[in-house]
């Protein structure tokens, strides 16, 4: 395992997307988005998933996201071939520099990937913003009781402006999707009853559910109806508001009337916040000055 200077890294992260055709905005804001999972103990949303974009067809590091229809209260846009992070990026920007005078439902068409959410729930309330967002991707979810998987991971994330802004950032799943690709790569089995079988039995191969054999189970152990009506809350959402094929994210804007985070804080008494942990785990890398990167992979990164 390689210790690299978050600099270091950022710079050998940032040549590497100048490579694919990315410019210096997009490489710098798709880098921070790797490196701020990487810092946050989030690997399964960081410099791997360089690997994964150096090897996608049909992605223009060029093309950028498209408004094509303004109402009020709504935007919708296109992600006209971009790549997710970028077209979610450049979308919610441009919607916290129109900020709404209420609220907005800000819909992001044809999006994927679009990787850690509260990386761009944060920059929304950094603006001032409450940001509610969701997005779709490939089926991972199985239903518990078995059957092909047929849901997205389904992320949901709230982002309120505060000191610090409160980031609840969750997936519906037992195991991202990034877990699955991690044990794989390691050669390892999945954690205990994480994986489902089509007839409903227990899944620990990672290659099965990677070749779509099987599927994640939701989370919530002996309730996992309620995580599996969670993954289906969104399927519903994100489905109703769009209407072209493909993947989308869907974000609702609105100016905070309160310091939410601060008040839900103050009923925890000192305990434990969500998000709390990953904030902690990113000020004491930076603190150390070094991201542990597995050597074959900080290989490819500089090759």
């Amino acid at each position: 395992m390689a210790e690299v200077r978050p600099d270091e890294l950022r710079a050998a992260v940032e040549e590497r997307l100048h490579g694919l055709g990315f410019d210096a905005r997009t490489a710098g804001l798709i880098g921070d988005h790797y490196l701020d999972a990487e810092l946050r103990g989030a690997a399964t949303h960081g410099l791997e998933r360089l690997r994964w974009l150096a090897g996608e067809d049909g992605i223009d590091p060029r093309a950028r996201p498209v408004l094509f229809e303004r109402a009020d209260g709504l935007g919708r846009w296109d992600g006209n071939g971009a790549v997710g992070y970028v077209a979610l990026a450049d979308a919610l920007a441009a919607e916290a520099d129109d900020r709404p005078a209420g609220a907005r439902l800000v819909v992001i068409e044809r999006c994927f990937p679009t990787g850690r959410l509260g990386w761009f729930a944060e920059r929304a309330a950094a603006n001032g913003l409450v940001c509610l967002l969701t997005a779709t991707s490939p089926a991972r979810i199985a239903h518990p009781d078995g059957g092909p998987p047929a849901l997205a991971t389904s992320p949901l994330c709230l982002a309120v402006p505060g000191a610090p802004p409160a980031v609840v950032d969750v997936s519906m799943g037992r195991i991202t999707f990034g877990d699955v690709l991690a044990a794989a790569a390691a050669g390892e089995p999945l954690p205990a009853g994480s994986g489902v079988r089509p007839d409903g039995s227990p899944e620990d191969d990672p290659a099965e559910i990677l070749a779509g054999r099987a599927g994640i189970r939701p989370f919530g152990g002996d309730q996992a109806h309620k995580g599996l009506a969670l993954a289906v809350l969104v399927e519903l959402l994100v489905a109703a508001v769009s209407a072209s094929p493909g993947f989308a994210a869907v974000a609702l804007l609105a100016a905070p009337r309160s310091d939410a985070g601060r008040r839900v804080r103050d009923l925890l008494n000192g305990r434990r916040f969500p998000g709390d942990g990953s904030r902690a785990r990113r000020e004491a890398a930076l603190a150390r000055g070094s991201i542990h990167v597995p050597d074959d992979l900080w290989d490819w990164i500089r090759r």
